[in-house]
């Protein structure tokens, strides 16, 4: 959960955006320091501050956060005890792709999805919708809901499909007159595999949006950002042209939130849901003085129209729903009913 990897199709723009970063860091020579409390909380500080590409866009002033933090840093006495400190400090951030590891524990900031309702009850689905006969695939797992809409779980984007499994799908699909595609609780995964099934929603190539690299140690020095595209899936596959909803809670986070973004731009696509938990940076990675790693978002990526999704994508018009508990212990699914209202009657 919570990651975003790229390979394949965006390996040349990553490979870009990590060369700036590490030409900036090149640039900016960080001393080797011995292996202190103090020292140890300074280079995690340097680092996030000459690295992390989100402080101008939250709003967030990171020398007030180190006075802050750094006194507290002051009085450790124990590794246990710098870690709670440097995780409070990196929870200042608000950013589900950011982590510090050590041999003993790894921080989470959790309340990006904690904060909100869960939106999602799996167990509920596959009884009173699926019945339990559903077909598998991978991970993906589908059924033509008697409404005649087909039904597709993707629950992480950490697997892939070649284009003929996913041909194997659809064709499951053939008689269907939309289709609904559930990701919520889709903690992300690997881009290039949302990607491979975004190409089977497309008949041209298209714009999926746009990642800078940090140039400089400043918090607002980034390069010119550089397009990513998606081509349709080749001649001879499946492309879906019949309506589609997207179904979205708070945990739907990283590459499930780029597929959400990069989905919501088509003709016929209608994300029905909850607000994404966003997560739009690209994440690196650096060691500290003391073996500790630490994880964070480096390289801004942005949607098609060239906003930011770091906070979220949000559900079409009309259509934010949350999950009625009244529901919930009625055996209904708030949510996926409401998705299957609008694809049969046009209405919600």
């Amino acid at each position: 959960m919570n990651r975003m990897k790229v390979s394949l199709r965006h390996i040349g723009i990553y490979l870009l955006a990590l060369a700036g970063i590490l030409s900036a860091a090149g640039c900016h020579e960080i001393e080797e320091q011995d292996n202190t409390i103090l020292n140890n909380f300074d280079m995690l500080w340097k680092v996030m501050d000459e690295h992390y590409c989100f402080f101008e866009y939250k709003n967030i002033d990171w020398n007030e956060v180190k006075v802050k933090y750094r006194k507290q840093a002051a009085e450790a006495r124990n590794a246990k005890q710098l870690f709670r400190i440097m995780s409070a400090m990196l929870d200042e951030l608000k950013d589900g792709h950011v982590n510090l590891s050590a041999p003993f524990e790894t921080s989470y900031y959790r309340a990006w999805w904690s904060d909100y309702p869960q939106n999602y009850n799996e167990r509920l689905v596959q009884e009173k919708y699926l019945f339990y006969h559903y077909s598998q695939f991978g991970a993906a797992y589908y059924y033509l809901l008697s409404s005649n809409i087909g039904y597709l779980r993707i629950p992480s984007f950490e697997y892939s499909l070649g284009a003929g499994n996913i041909d194997n799908i659809f064709a499951s699909f053939l008689v269907a007159d939309a289709l609904i595609i559930d990701i919520r609780d889709n903690g992300g995964g690997n881009m290039t595999n949302a990607d491979n099934w975004i190409s089977h929603f497309i008949g041209e190539e298209i714009c999926a949006g746009y990642i800078s690299h940090k140039t400089g140690p400043g918090h607002n020095e980034f390069s010119k950002p550089f397009e990513m595209k998606v081509k349709p899936v080749e001649k001879g596959h499946w492309l879906w042209g019949k309506p589609v909803v997207i179904l979205t809670n708070r945990s739907t986070f990283s590459a499930a939130n780029y597929f959400a973004t990069v989905m919501k731009t088509l003709p016929n696509v209608t994300i029905v849901g909850a607000t994404t938990g966003g997560g739009s940076g690209m994440p690196f990675s650096a060691e500290l003085p003391c073996g500790w790693g630490v994880r964070f978002s480096a390289c801004p990526v942005y949607a098609p129209d060239g906003t930011l999704t770091e906070f979220g994508v949000a559900p079409s018009p009309g259509c934010e729903v949350d999950m009625s508990p009244a529901d919930e212990f009625a055996g209904k699914d708030t949510i996926l009913d409401f998705a299957i209202r609008l694809l049969t009657t046009g209405s919600n």
